[in-house]
């Protein structure tokens, strides 16, 4: 169990599961008309998987220009998916 975090297989598990999920919101969204916007549900998602890439590049040895990266990555998308949520609420 350690090797597959470690190699960062875990993570692979868990941006699959993320990528399951943006399939799944996109498929209700479109079939039914309700719940976060693609956008906002986007944004949300890949705040979430800039992180997962951030922790894979730790684990597996990645510069730390990288991980910096791919955090500012996961912020603006954090601050995107604010700013939206901020704007629906009115």
């Amino acid at each position: 169990m350690a090797e597959f975090i470690a190699s960062g297989h875990a993570i692979d598990v868990i941006l699959f599961l993320i990528v399951l999920e943006a399939g799944f919101l996109l498929l209700l969204r479109i079939r039914y008309g309700r719940g976060p916007s693609p956008l906002e549900s986007m944004a949300n998602l890949a705040s979430g998987a800039m992180i997962m890439l951030a922790v894979r590049s730790a684990l597996t040895g990645g510069s730390w220009q990288i991980i910096a990266g791919l955090l500012m990555a996961s912020f603006a998308a954090h601050i995107t998916d604010r700013v939206l949520r901020f704007r629906s609420t009115g």
